[in-house]
């Protein structure tokens, strides 16, 4: 991975530790989503309608037809991966769900990135996406999982709800290397501007996202009253630090920057925010070294 590619996956992933804090503060749900998307269209219109403009010019009929097809399977993808995970949890227990999530996500995407785009990883890069993977774990609260998990063992709704919790987990990293592979396919082999997958994606997702506006309004009016200010912070840092991750994976392996973008976590440990509840200080530090060699040897690799 360039000096350059590295530099903007750092850089999209204190973004990316921003904003997450910040909706996390906000405890949105659905609604939340809705704001942060409408907002987006608005703010980032001048650079989206004018990216969107520069690329159309240059397509064919064809290549609009496929565009258009990839950016809508994208925006419904992101929408999908959204809902899994707010419903995952709604069901069980975020501790369980978030690093399930967080952990094979990188995982996948790495796989699918040398199985489907034909990309090479040598071992120092396997290395880096292993330690990675590992420092989620740690940071999520490392053995205290384990325990949690025996503690569960024997009772039938707990071991229900673990067991809810591990399979939405698993199914949002699958839906997490899916977006990053069909947004990366776009970056890399269709040559799409990432500002263009980015903005239309959101617009593409925003008729699925309005019903929640027309079943109770009332409601909405009331969240954003609560909410809009960390909504509005929302959508001024979240498009750019993804925007900044797919310019990074037209310049170095999508297997290399799936995985670096996980240094987000590393930021949200310094930061002090704690995205997975309460754990051991010691294994979130730890987590935090593991996911930092990860991202040397990835860098290197």
């Amino acid at each position: 991975m360039s000096g350059q590619a590295l530099a903007l996956v750092l850089t999209a992933a204190l973004l990316h530790a921003l904003w997450n804090i910040a909706a996390k503060k906000a405890g949105g749900d659905s609604r939340f989503a809705l704001m942060t998307s409408l907002l987006i269209l608005v703010l980032w219109a001048p650079v989206g309608v004018w990216a969107g403009w520069r690329d159309a010019a240059a397509w064919s009929p064809s290549q609009m037809v496929n565009c258009l097809t990839i950016i809508l399977a994208s925006g419904l993808i992101h929408l999908v991966y959204f809902n899994t995970l707010l419903r995952g949890y709604r069901l069980s227990d975020l501790t369980v769900v978030y690093p399930v999530a967080r952990g094979s996500g990188p995982l996948l995407s790495s796989a699918g990135a040398v199985l489907i785009l034909g990309e090479h990883m040598g071992a120092l890069g396997v290395a880096g996406v292993l330690g990675v993977c590992f420092g989620v774990f740690l940071i999520a609260g490392g053995p205290g999982l384990f325990r949690q998990t025996r503690k569960q063992a024997h009772d039938p709704a707990k071991r229900q709800r673990l067991h809810t919790g591990l399979r939405y987990g698993a199914m949002t990293g699958a839906l997490i290397a899916g977006y990053t592979l069909v947004d990366g396919y776009a970056v890399k082999v269709m040559l799409i501007s990432p500002i263009v997958i980015d903005y239309f994606g959101n617009a593409f997702r925003l008729p699925f996202l309005l019903p929640t506006l027309l079943r109770d309004p009332n409601g909405f009016k009331h969240a954003w009253r609560a909410q809009w200010r960390y909504a509005l912070l929302v959508a001024a840092i979240s498009p750019l630090g993804y925007v900044l991750v797919l310019y990074a994976v037209q310049m170095a392996p999508l297997s290399h920057v799936a995985p670096a973008r996980e240094v987000s976590m590393l930021f949200a440990t310094l930061l002090g925010g704690k995205l997975l509840g309460e754990g051991e200080r010691g294994w979130r530090l730890a987590g935090a070294a593991c996911i930092a060699a990860g991202v040397v040897s990835l860098a290197t690799g």
